[in-house]
């Protein structure tokens, strides 16, 4: 069992060990569930899209100019992020 300190900004800061344990890395999310008996749940977050979601996202808006890798993967990021 872990012990976490609050902050004064009421935050609290998950170890390294209990986020590997979870599958969670940087920039990835997690989920609390409030339980009824005063404990919560804490799990990772995981893509609530469809892969289909992101079919014709790479092609280009320009006519003939092809996407770099670099466009590809801003393009892939920001889809699964959902910041169209």
């Amino acid at each position: 069992m872990s012990t976490l300190t609050v902050t004064a900004k009421g935050q609290v800061t998950l170890r390294k060990d209990v986020l590997e344990h979870l599958g969670v890395h940087p920039g990835e999310k997690i989920t609390v569930n409030k339980l009824p008996d005063g404990r919560i749940e804490v799990s990772a977050a995981r893509p609530t899209g469809k892969i289909s979601d992101v079919f014709g996202s790479l092609k280009t808006r320009r006519k003939g100019k092809p996407l770099s890798i670099e466009d590809m993967n801003d393009i892939i990021a920001r889809g699964w992020a959902r910041k169209r």
